[in-house]
């Protein structure tokens, strides 16, 4: 059923892109036909002709543009020297414990876990709806809430080095921050300028109108999660005893884990990042966990100690921006931190 339901999904999509391709097809050729006729009748058609390549260059550039992250090849990284940085870039994503962590024997400490930025961000950024990376040069700099600025790709890529990696901010003009920034560029390239395409984020989850069931979180971990995240929550390591190499299956809370002012330590930010990737094998479109589920064993995971975040006060300067389920003070509201930790978020 689930592969019928694939393969109905791929064939209305290849539909969809013949349908474009037979469109731009026809306009050609309805072009050429009007100038055959001009031309037969005499009528310079100079004019049309620097027209036409202006149109060529914006249907190529239509063509190539990227609509959503599902659709996403990345290409070879060029044999130059931003090539050379994507590609480095790639690695420290891909393995941050070993460049950045603190354990590494490269060089300094920026991350104070052993996690990689390819924990969370999925298949090293480029899985839809698991926060991916293609398209984020072409947004940012964006408004950030919790900064209560515009704040620039650098600075987001900051706050992910001191809250879900648990560390400090990297130099904006170290070679480390330019291979990332490098990296997301070249898995941006075809995402027009300013435009947000279908799949980045996370997927939309209808939250329950009550507060998280907690022994239910527990009963939906131990049958869906255990298996990676082991039975402690800790994770497995690619080398038992030795973090060097990272994690197979990250910790999921403890001192090792993300810490509290992280995204991920929202409730609602990470029940959908489950229902959209969790268990391994689940899609947007193809969930495993139902919204409830998603939403109970998030406050499950949540609900266990993890490192602390230094000056939370400090986020989100107009309260009235700070989301609902930020579990920590100060609050724009009378509700108590229990209910902005787990519900309901009715309000």
């Amino acid at each position: 059923m689930e592969n019928n339901l694939n393969q109905s999904q791929l064939l209305i999509k290849e539909v969809n892109q013949i349908a474009k391709q037979s469109k731009i097809v026809a306009g050609i050729f309805i072009f050429i036909l009007i100038l055959v006729v001009l031309q037969a009748l005499g009528i310079n058609t100079d004019f049309l002709k620097k027209e036409s390549q202006v149109s060529k260059t914006e249907t190529k550039a239509a063509s190539n543009s990227l609509n959503h992250i599902e659709e996403f090849k990345i290409s070879p990284f060029p044999e130059n020297e931003e090539g050379k940085m994507a590609a480095y870039g790639e690695k420290l994503i891909k393995e941050t414990y070993k460049f950045l962590g603190p354990n590494n024997k490269i060089g300094e400490v920026y991350s104070g876990n052993n996690l990689a930025c390819a924990s969370c961000h999925l298949n090293a950024g480029t899985k839809a709806y698991a926060a991916p990376y293609v398209g984020l040069s072409a947004i940012f700099p964006v408004f950030s809430g919790r900064e209560g600025k515009v704040a620039t790709l650098e600075e987001r890529i900051n706050g992910c080095f001191e809250r879900s990696m648990n560390g400090k901010k990297l130099p904006v003009e170290s070679k480390e921050m330019v291979a990332i920034i490098s990296y997301i560029k070249h898995l941006s390239k075809d995402v027009k300028v300013g435009e947000r395409i279908e799949g980045q984020g996370f997927v939309k989850l209808e939250a329950p109108s009550r507060k998280a069931d907690l022994h239910n979180g527990e009963t939906v971990f131990k049958t869906q999660c255990v298996s990676c995240h082991q039975a402690d929550g800790l994770g497995l390591a690619k080398k038992p005893g030795n973090l060097e190499e990272g994690y197979l299956y990250p910790p999921l809370w403890g001192n090792d884990s993300f810490n509290d002012g992280a995204g991920m330590g929202r409730m609602l930010t990470a029940a959908k990042f489950i229902k959209g990737n969790m268990p391994l094998g689940a899609t947007a479109d193809a969930p495993i966990l139902t919204d409830e589920e998603a939403y109970d064993v998030s406050a499950y995971i949540n609900s266990f100690e993890r490192p602390t975040k230094a000056n939370k006060e400090n986020d989100y300067p107009d309260l009235s921006k700070k989301p609902k389920d930020s579990p920590y003070p100060p609050f724009a509201d009378n509700k108590s931190q229990e209910q902005h930790k787990y519900g309901p978020f009715n309000f």
